[in-house]
């Protein structure tokens, strides 16, 4: 049995404060398609992997993934804790912090995450990593699914599993934040599978045009306000399968980017698809954000 599925973890967490949005997250439930279930897992893979490494743990530990920052919690025993991901402040007890350094936690000491100055998406580690029970072999929440851990809220506790290996140097190790986005991003998309279904001119407004994410973006996908794509084939399309990064354009509507939980067949045709590498950047896209697609 692995550590992440100990009946007994040797130390836990608790949420004191959740934020607006926490949640258990690692690699996810890839494989399942074929049965309705799709991915989930961390939005920002990078950000997820870089808190593990930094505290010596296994790269697919399960963490935390926090939105928009607000979460609170102490742990039990004495705990190594790395935020990677939105940079933001972090108080330990009464010590001022930062994302992206290894900070030593002693028991019972409130670490609490301020909000993030760029970025929208923070990911809270805990050497020994969080301790959930798996579902299809994951410990990733899916919120469209409904499958693994609830959202945290305020008193939820989870274990914590035994560090393994050599012991980081507490607040000594440092890694680089990611830069401050420009204020419109660029995404690099391959075109199709159903950009045959849009008229020319399409194509052209996708590339040439400057979109914004719309506040009702979540971890589905990101909505998009801009201009519509005009259709050249009107007629229904049979649902098929999408896949993260997908550009879904529904007639007249806005453009929708699928995230980590998106339903894992779609009725909309696809116009294009963003690369996998600029997923984590699609992760930290805020509200009122420009985006631009580029081909590549």
């Amino acid at each position: 049995m692995s550590s992440h599925a100990q009946l007994r973890p040797p130390g836990r967490l608790t949420v004191v404060e959740p934020g607006m949005l926490s949640l258990v997250q690692d690699r996810g439930r890839p494989g399942y398609a074929h049965l309705g279930v799709g991915r989930a897992g961390a939005a920002d893979l990078a950000a997820m992997v870089l808190a593990n490494r930094v505290l010596g743990n296994d790269e697919s530990a399960p963490v935390v993934e926090v939105t928009n920052g607000g979460l609170a919690f102490t742990c039990d025993v004495p705990s190594f804790v790395a935020v990677t991901g939105a940079p933001l402040p972090v108080k330990v007890g009464a010590r001022r912090r930062w994302t992206h350094e290894v900070l030593s936690v002693a028991a019972g000491e409130v670490v609490a995450l301020g909000m993030p100055h760029h970025g929208l998406r923070s990911y809270v580690a805990v050497r020994g990593g969080i301790c959930v029970p798996p579902v299809l072999g994951s410990c990733s929440t899916d919120r469209l699914s409904g499958l693994g851990p609830e959202r945290l809220r305020v008193g939820a506790t989870l274990g914590i599993g035994p560090g393994r290996g050599r012991l980081p140097v507490a607040d000594l190790v440092v890694a680089p934040p990611p830069p401050d986005p420009a204020e419109d991003v660029r995404l690099p998309v391959r075109l199709g599978p159903r950009a045959d279904w849009f008229e020319p001119e399409a194509l052209g407004t996708l590339l040439k045009t400057r979109f914004e994410v719309t506040p009702d973006s979540d971890r589905v996908g990101v909505r998009l306000a801009g201009p519509a794509l005009p259709r050249r084939i009107l007629s229904e399309l049979t649902s098929e399968g999408v896949v993260e990064g997908s550009l879904q354009a529904p007639p007249g509507g806005r453009l929708t980017l699928f995230g980590p939980d998106h339903p894992v067949t779609g009725g909309y045709p696809v116009i294009a698809v963003v690369r996998e590498r600029a997923m984590p950047v699609v992760a930290q896209l805020r509200p009122g954000q420009g985006v631009r697609f580029v081909r590549g």
